[in-house]
């Protein structure tokens, strides 16, 4: 459904996308993740039509982005990372503006993410909170029931409840067949709601992975409190390749696959408290992008 072909845009001094490829399908939802600058909205943009590339090619519906980008709106909804509104329309003005330039004929599915979203349309845009134009925004990307979602940081601003809201959405969308192209900072989010996740770093793609596959090699964090700081900080001490903190008589620690080791370790001091946390998919992903960058 989506096909980037050794996309590239050179903007200078490393920014930018270089050689970028890789396909989402049919009733997929693809994370995209990557620190600021990366090369996210980038490539967003040219799926978009909004920028033309050095070389390569961006595909949607097997059309093309830059050649067809007016056709491929059609059928496309799209929440940029900033969203740019007329400011002195209300948001049913904006929202009704918007239908009309898609010759949308009923406005159920609008008044539904309206009321999902508690969305009170009827003040001017310019005097809503961050919250309530990206909750506008997420309305009229998805309110004409578009094939494919192209959503840049879509829940930007929004409160737990909303993001939960959001991440229920996106399991409709898919669940009727919609292919979605999420880049978020909100790993959990990802995590949640996608399939797979491409992992990019100085505008290259440094992996594609399931997210089954994520959780898979997620790692461990465990808690343990001593009975004074002393014996804190001798367990850490036997124990650097678990990238052990100390925080008081407490120390954290990150075990891969060396748990009967720690353990063995662990049982030699006077332990008060044990507890485990899993680490998310940010950690997974920041793992892995520590080691990316020392290659």
């Amino acid at each position: 459904m989506i096909s980037i072909q050794h996309l590239t845009k050179d903007y200078g001094k490393g920014k930018g996308v270089f050689d970028l490829s890789f396909e989402i399908a049919k009733g997929e939802a693809f994370g995209y993740l990557g620190p600021n600058g990366s090369g996210k909205t980038t490539t967003i943009r040219h799926l978009m039509g909004f920028l033309r590339p050095d070389s390569g090619l961006c595909l949607i519906q097997g059309k093309d982005c830059q050649r067809e980008a007016a056709e491929i709106q059609h059928f496309t909804g799209y929440l940029p990372g900033e969203i740019a509104f007329f400011e002195a329309m209300n948001g049913h003005q904006f929202l009704t503006l918007i239908g009309e330039m898609r010759g949308m004929k009923s406005t159920k599915k609008r008044d539904e993410l309206i009321e999902i979203f508690q969305l009170d349309a009827s003040g001017k845009i310019r005097k809503m909170s961050k919250g309530m134009k990206q909750k506008l925004g997420i309305v009229a990307a998805f309110m004409h029931n578009p094939d494919v979602l192209i959503l840049d940081e879509p829940t930007d601003g929004l409160d737990p409840l909303m993001q939960q809201r959001f991440v229920e959405l996106i399991h409709a969308e898919k669940a009727d067949g919609k292919t979605i192209l999420m880049s978020s900072h909100s790993f959990v989010e990802i995590e949640r709601t996608c399939d797979r996740t491409g992992i990019i770093r100085a505008g290259r793609l440094a992996a594609i992975e399931r997210i089954a596959a994520l959780r898979a090699v997620q790692q461990k964090k465990y808690i343990a409190t001593f009975a004074d700081e002393t014996e804190a900080r001798a367990f850490a001490a036997g124990i650097p390749e678990c990238l052990p903190t100390v925080l008081g008589t407490t120390v954290e620690a990150i075990v891969r696959e060396n748990l009967r080791e720690f353990l063995g370790k662990l049982t030699s001091h006077p332990v008060v408290h044990l507890e485990t946390a899993q680490l998310g998919l940010e950690d997974v992903f920041m793992h892995f992008y520590g080691e990316e960058k020392q290659q």
